[in-house]
C-alpha cells in the first residue's frame, strides 16, 4: 500500500509547455507559494514523490507514473479555469484515477473567482468527468477560489480518510470573512 501524504495537482496544460499559456502558471504559483519564506503554504507535491516523465513519452508511460503519484495522495487539487473544460485527454483521466480507483477528494479551486458559495452555479466550468462525478454525488468535492487561505485550508482539511460531506461541498461566508477575502 502506498504512504498516501501527497497532493496530486490537476491542471489544463492546453498542449503548451509555455507556462503562459496555460494553467500551468497556477501549478506554479503553488510551488511558489511553498517555497516562500513564511511557509504559510504547506503541501507534499506527489508530482515530486517520483519519476519526472516528459510529455513526449508514451502515454502508457505517463498513464502509469500519473497514476503513481495519484495512488500516493492523500487529495487532488484540481484547478478549474475557462479553459479546464476543453482537455479531453489528462484531466478527464485524473479526475476518473482520483475519484473511482483511489477514492481521494477533489479540492476544485476556481481561479476567476473570489469566493464560492453556489458550486452548482459554476457547472459550466467542469470538465465532463467531474460533471458526471458530481452529478451522481460519487465525487467528494471541496469548491473553492484559487487563492491561499481557502487551499491551506482545504489540503489541511480534506484527504482520503476525511473527505468532503458531499460532491457540492463549500465554505461559509464566514470563513471567507476571517480569511479577510468576503
Amino acid at each position: 500500500m502506498a504512504y498516501r501524504n501527497g497532493t496530486y495537482v490537476a491542471f489544463h496544460a492546453n498542449k503548451t509547455t509555455q507556462p503562459t499559456e496555460s494553467d500551468m502558471k497556477y501549478y506554479n504559483l503553488l510551488k511558489a507559494w511553498k517555497v516562500r519564506e513564511e511557509k504559510d503554504f504547506e503541501f507534499v507535491n506527489s508530482h515530486e514523490k517520483t519519476n519526472s516523465v516528459r510529455d513526449t513519452s508514451k502515454r502508457d508511460t505517463l498513464e502509469r507514473a500519473l497514476k503513481t503519484r495519484l495512488l500516493n495522495s492523500k487529495n487532488m487539487i484540481l484547478i478549474i479555469s475557462q479553459t479546464t473544460k476543453e482537455d479531453n485527454d489528462w484531466i478527464p483521466f485524473e479526475i476518473r484515477y482520483a475519484i473511482d480507483d483511489c477514492m481521494i477528494p477533489i479540492i476544485a479551486a476556481y481561479t476567476e473567482y473570489e469566493y464560492i458559495l453556489k458550486p452548482q452555479d459554476l457547472s459550466a466550468l467542469w470538465p465532463t468527468a467531474l460533471a458526471s462525478r458530481i452529478n451522481n454525488d460519487t465525487a467528494r468535492v471541496i469548491h473553492i477560489p484559487f487563492k491561499q487561505l481557502p487551499l491551506t485550508e482545504a489540503v489541511k482539511q480534506f484527504d482520503h480518510n476525511n473527505l468532503p460531506k458531499g460532491s457540492l461541498t463549500y465554505y461559509t461566508k464566514e470563513m471567507y470573512i476571517k480569511w479577510g477575502i468576503k
